[in-house]
């Protein structure tokens, strides 16, 4: 009976394990993105604080370590140097004035001797009980040759300069040596213990350093244990959120995950619902814009030709009238037909259908052929048209048509804003890793605000002034089928410059 009692009860733990965990599960779905975010930021500041506080007092003792360098071992070091460069200079006033015998000499060489005592004094209370000796044993040198000199000098003062040179020779010079080789071991004592504070510093440092990314690391590890579930869940959602939206801006719908309560969810719902909605009114677009095109496309080309028969007077002649009529019904076709080979080309390229030949092409002839298809339209609006290169013929890859379409779609955007007067220039230009064609205007220019989206579908900075507002985004397009990019300079007011670079890969010159 026991045991079976115990098989009974004992199945029901994993399940209150499960609760609990659901319970969590709960309760976190249940919240609010503001109390996530405050579980999440008041974790992270904890770390930071218990961190900080620890490094501080780390660093403190580094700090009185580096102290201890800074006030007593670098000063110790610039006292017992200038002890050191005293002696040579003593020797050499003790020089002149047995030489010279001129009491100035003596002066100095007293006024010396005084300062380099002052520096010894100093010295006694920065150095440590390993140095001490050493001091003493400076202390001596330094007063036996001082003695050695005074009498030296009273000599001279007595007109013995003979027995003052001679003492010199006996006893100063081996007392000066000795000052200073005992100032040299001294130098090299407080050397070699700031090199071993320095090396205690080194090591503290390394220690506290050590100390500082240890305590950080573990404090870290146990809090992003903590946090690592509420920043995946947190940012999850949101993540996808943004890649959808960079997608959408793209064409493409793609629904993300909505799940929990919380505002993020209800934004991923609302997201959702919104891009279904474009999606379908997108396909019908689509749809309706290349059926339309595809349908218009023949009867619209068998108007042209007949317009053309009819000016041509093929079937006979025309009054002045009709003949007015005929030109109508002709420019009105072309128009006609152009936007709908841009609407089919447009879709072609969103497709990524359109074909792109690779051919070696000439970019100065490119420009040029643009240039002389619109010259007449520029003459008409009284803008100059220009083209500008160094005579050099710059050799693409590409596809010399769909080129020549870019540089007319710029062209002729130039020539539609640019006021009666102005000048617009296409420049071939060598720009290092690429190949540029400027197509630069004196035009009104296009306002800030539209210039992020200029080269958008049916996108016009100036609506009144006519155009499809489809030449720039499909010009675009066609570049970036080359491998290449298009961009845009502007002021308003002052006039465009449009860019096509090109990579130089498989370029000749």
């Amino acid at each position: 009976m026991p045991r079976r009692a115990r098989a009974r009860r004992g199945p029901r733990r994993g399940p209150e394990k499960g609760d609990n965990g659901g319970r969590f599960g709960l309760w976190w779905v249940r919240m609010t993105l503001r109390a996530k975010l405050f579980v999440a930021f008041s974790l992270v500041i904890a770390v930071v604080v218990v961190v900080g506080g620890l490094s501080l007092r780390a660093v403190g003792r580094l700090v009185a370590v580096n102290r201890e360098i800074t006030t007593r071992t670098v000063p110790a070091v610039r006292h017992a140097s200038a002890v050191h460069e005293a002696v040579p200079v003593l020797s050499r006033f003790e020089a002149r004035m047995l030489v010279l015998g001129d009491p100035r000499y003596i002066e100095r060489w007293n006024e010396q001797a005084a300062e380099a005592r002052t520096e010894l004094d100093r010295l006694e209370s920065l150095l440590g009980p390993r140095e001490a000796p050493l001091l003493l044993d400076v202390r001596a040198a330094f007063d036996a040759y001082r003695r050695v000199v005074e009498e030296e000098q009273v000599l001279l003062r007595e007109g013995r300069s003979a027995q003052a040179r001679s003492l010199a020779e006996i006893e100063s010079r081996a007392l000066a040596d000795r000052a200073e080789i005992a100032t040299e071991r001294l130098i090299d004592a407080i050397h070699a213990a700031a090199f071993t504070a320095q090396a205690d510093a080194a090591r503290l440092e390394v220690r506290t350093w050590t100390f500082v990314l240890g305590s950080l690391g573990a404090a870290f590890a146990v809090a992003l244990a903590g946090a690592a579930v509420i920043a995946h869940r947190l940012t999850r959602s949101l993540r996808e959120l943004s890649a959808a939206t960079a997608l959408v801006a793209e064409g493409t719908y793609r629904p993300v995950p909505a799940e929990g309560r919380d505002e993020v969810a209800a934004l991923a719902r609302a997201f959702n619902a919104m891009a279904d909605r474009l999606r379908e009114l997108d396909q019908l677009k689509e749809g309706f814009l290349a059926t339309v095109s595809h349908e218009l496309r023949s009867p619209l080309t068998s108007m042209r030709e007949a317009a053309h028969l009819l000016r041509d007077e093929v079937i006979g002649g025309l009054t002045p009238k009709q003949a007015r009529l005929v030109t109508i019904i002709e420019e009105g076709s072309e128009r006609l037909l152009r936007l709908v080979n841009q609407i089919l080309d447009l879709s072609r390229l969103r497709a990524g259908m359109l074909p792109i030949e690779r051919l070696p092409v000439a970019l100065d002839q490119v420009a040029q052929r643009a240039v002389e298809e619109l010259r007449p339209q520029a003459q008409e609006s009284g803008v100059a048209l220009e083209v500008e290169h160094r005579g050099d013929r710059f050799q693409f890859l590409g596809d010399a048509d769909r080129l020549v379409q870019v540089v007319v779609n710029l062209v002729a955007n130039a020539v539609r804003f640019t006021p009666r007067g102005g000048r617009v220039v296409v420049r071939v230009v060598d720009a290092g890793p690429e190949l540029a064609v400027e197509v630069e205007d004196t035009g009104v220019g296009i306002p800030a605000a539209l210039l992020p989206h200029i080269f958008g579908w049916y996108e016009q900075a100036h609506r009144r002034r006519g155009g499809s507002g489809l030449g720039l985004p499909i010009a675009r397009g066609l570049v970036e089928a080359h491998g290449g990019r298009l961009t845009v300079e502007s002021q308003e007011g002052k006039g465009s410059r449009f860019t096509v670079l090109l990579p130089r890969e498989g370029v000749t010159r």
